[in-house]
């Protein structure tokens, strides 16, 4: 079995017993909570992504010997397998600052952070001291490396235009362009926490066609109706889960005190 995910059996023991699948399903809808709870605290954060909960069956066995057939009844556990990026698109929402940036398709942007190159769909952009396009967190915003050295976009003072293609100009004059990247259909994408995404090496490729629009951010993806919802069925699987195993300890517990003296 996974470790960690269940309490480990010791060798020989009776694994027949519902306290272990109660134990397993706790731990993961109590996982499965935090997951729901992450996607509603960001209901209102512009390009995020939600998470979606996938769980796995897991075998407990105590032994080499083959299980028999009560074993495959009660013993085969459920726990969370892990979690998964919602990947359909945000509304565009109209916010009228020249620097904010949403994507119409498909595509993120690339962002410089201190652990290395991440991706994400946030597009509220602003202009550093030194006169370089950063996201609110302070981290750059990668442009085209052929027009720019570093990949970074420096951004002079004047009226700021964006195309849909991602080219920044100011006062008419090119001053770079913003780089969207797109994944493969099955690329592991994980969230590092707000919108920050991180992909394997070498995954991002060029967007193919960017729909980029100016003044306007993406909003989170997650349906506030359908998230409360799922919140409420996992507390209530949690709380069932939890009264199980209550009333599991309580036999024991009177096993122990009662029964076993009478051996």
């Amino acid at each position: 079995m996974a470790i960690g995910l269940l309490p480990v059996l010791p060798q020989g023991a009776n694994v027949d017993s519902g306290f272990y699948a109660a134990c397993a399903g706790l731990r993961a809808q109590s996982q499965a909570l935090e997951v729901a709870g992450h996607n509603l605290a960001n209901l209102n954060t512009a390009g995020f992504r939600g998470q979606q909960t996938t769980f796995q069956s897991l075998m407990a066995v105590s032994g080499p010997t083959v299980p028999n057939v009560l074993n495959l009844a009660t013993n085969n556990f459920g726990v969370l397998e892990g979690t998964r990026l919602d990947m359909t698109a945000g509304n565009l929402q109209a916010t009228g600052n020249p620097l904010d940036v949403g994507i119409g398709g498909s595509g993120f942007f690339s962002i410089w952070t201190a652990r290395g190159i991440r991706y994400t769909r946030n597009g509220s952009f602003q202009v550093s001291s030194s006169g370089q396009l950063v996201t609110a967190a302070g981290d750059l915003v990668l442009g085209d490396p052929a027009l720019k050295d570093k990949g970074g976009i420096s951004i002079p003072a004047g009226d700021v235009s964006i195309a849909s293609d991602g080219t920044i100009s100011v006062n008419g004059a090119v001053a770079g362009s913003i780089q969207l990247e797109e994944f493969a259909a099955g690329t592991k994408l994980t969230s590092e926490g707000g919108t920050l995404i991180a992909a394997p090496e070498g995954s991002a490729k060029p967007a193919q066609q960017p729909a980029l629009k100016q003044g306007a951010l993406e909003a989170s993806n997650v349906n506030s109706i359908s998230s409360v919802v799922t919140l409420i069925g996992v507390q209530r699987q949690a709380e069932m889960l939890q009264r199980a195993m209550s009333l599991f300890d309580t036999e024991f517990n009177h096993i122990a005190s009662s029964e076993l003296a009478k051996v």
